[in-house]
């Protein structure tokens, strides 16, 4: 992939909250490597050796959910989806395991992104990524509305917004 000998492989899962994409931390490289350590430890997990790597991203036309605009579609896009339900269960987010209070396996989310994004794609609006906040871990400390992992999460649903990869290099002083 730093070569560009091979691309980075979209997610599709039914549980990955922002739709099927390329996922990135925004600006949190720590909190990337804590969780590629993480999913290395799973069960039939691909990741022999934990690593970051960093990218240059254009996010182009983004279904920013850090935008009240946006999320007053996603609303709208959900309100529609479950109208057009009928008789078929709605999805629910879920937790991978009792321990898990953050609900990760996120087939609700999932469902109603992918339905925002072809909702907004039959108006001719053709979404390249979408961005928000993920509000993760234990209370940072009594009483904080901060958890311990919060992050801003990116999925990439065109590839050529991902402009260049690369290793990141340690900080150094000056």
């Amino acid at each position: 992939m730093l070569n560009g000998e091979d691309m980075l492989r979209p997610s599709t899962n039914s549980y990955d909250w922002l739709g099927p994409g390329v996922y990135f931390w925004e600006n949190s490289d720590e909190r990337a490597r804590q969780y590629a350590e993480q999913a290395g430890k799973r069960r039939n997990s691909t990741i022999n050796q934990p690593f970051v790597i960093g990218a240059v991203i254009d996010l182009g036309n983004c279904l920013d959910l850090l935008d009240k605009r946006w999320l007053d579609f996603l609303r709208a896009a959900y309100d529609d989806m479950v109208c057009g339900l009928e008789d078929h269960e709605l999805p629910a987010n879920r937790p991978f395991g009792e321990a898990d209070v953050n609900f990760k396996k996120r087939d609700l989310d999932c469902a109603v992104i992918r339905y925002a994004v072809a909702l907004a794609q039959a108006e001719g609006i053709k979404f390249d990524s979408v961005r928000a906040v993920f509000w993760e871990g234990e209370a940072l400390y009594p009483g904080a509305g901060f958890r311990t992992h919060n992050h801003i999460q990116l999925s990439i649903i065109n590839p050529n917004c991902i402009k260049g990869i690369f290793l990141p290099r340690e900080k150094v002083d000056f």
